[in-house]
């Protein structure tokens, strides 16, 4: 664990995320939150709709670019699985990323577009909560965009769009399972700049 943190501490302080703002203050610190809905079925269990949220670092090392780094978070419902009833499939882990981020012309505004690499376990939970089944940490990608709004020279809000996408394989009563999470969420995020 260790390890993990010092190893993340270090391409915080090298690399880290973008804000194009006139202020030129280069890191940040963005809590997101809000619903995600899966863009195909798990194993081929249908989800309900799902909620999650990400704490990310930002810094940026040129004018309009950067790198960011965080941990999320991930919750998809299934009423009915292969696991059981009233299961929860959740992605948690790491994110680290580049975010291009420029201004829109006279409006005040900027738009950001994000891609990032994952590394992230899925766990599956029954109705009491209990961790049934854990897929380990392995690779998957996350794609981002949306708008930067300044409410001061500190405060940025950042609505936007994110999918992410992770492939793992783990085994139930014996099975072989290929678990795909895949989704799509509706974000609003808060930043502040320092």
């Amino acid at each position: 664990m260790k390890t993990k943190t010092c190893a993340l501490v270090l391409f915080l302080l090298i690399t880290g995320s973008s804000f194009a703002q006139a202020s030129g203050k280069r890191f940040g610190f963005e809590l997101n939150g809000g619903a995600s809905l899966a863009t195909r079925k798990v194993e081929g269990v249908s989800t309900q709709t799902g909620a999650g949220f990400e704490g990310l670092f930002h810094y940026r090392f040129m004018p309009h670019l950067g790198a960011y780094a965080g941990w999320g978070w991930n919750k998809l419902p299934a009423r009915h699985s292969f696991a059981g009833d009233d299961v929860c499939f959740e992605e948690t882990g790491y994110v680290f990323g580049l975010n291009f981020s420029h201004p829109i012309d006279g409006s005040g505004l900027s738009y950001y577009v994000r891609a990032a690499g994952l590394y992230n376990h899925i766990e599956t939970e029954n109705a009491d909560g209990d961790i049934i089944n854990d897929t380990g940490h392995g690779l998957g990608f996350q794609l981002a965009g949306g708008i930067e709004i300044p409410l001061n020279s500190k405060w940025n809000l950042t609505p936007g769009v994110k999918f992410n996408s992770l492939s793992r394989e783990t085994t139930y009563e014996g099975t072989t399972k290929e678990l795909d999470y895949r989704y799509v969420s509706i974000r609003m995020g808060i930043v502040r700049k320092f």
